[in-house]
């Protein structure tokens, strides 16, 4: 592959996230109520994400030594945490990420 495909791989995957980030924006406007259906997504994905990340962070969770289990534990600790105080997705999970990590860097 040479450059000129690369960079026309990149527009078309460029253009087509940006569409599919303007399409729900092109079929509400105009003054139409929003489905029931699209509401009840938006109250209920961010729980539904939350419950996906905790599954996907736990899956490979070793219990033979401390190492593979506190800082996950300690982690999800902080991400739960900062949900129940501040209600807020975005802070909770960059918060639990960021402890882990550093716990998984720095600490053990």
């Amino acid at each position: 592959m040479n450059e000129i495909h690369a960079w026309l791989m990149v527009a078309v995957i460029a253009l087509v996230t940006a569409g599919l980030r303007f399409l729900p924006f092109l079929i509400f406007s105009g003054g139409r109520k929003t489905p029931a259906i699209i509401e009840r997504l938006g109250a209920v994905l961010p729980a539904a994400m939350m419950a996906m990340l905790v599954v996907y962070c736990l899956k490979g969770t070793s219990f033979a030594t401390a190492e593979g289990w506190v800082p996950v534990l300690i982690g999800v600790a902080v991400t739960a945490g900062l949900h129940v105080w501040k209600r807020n997705t975005l802070l909770s999970i960059v918060g639990g990420t960021v402890c882990y990590m550093l716990l998984v860097q720095v600490v053990f």
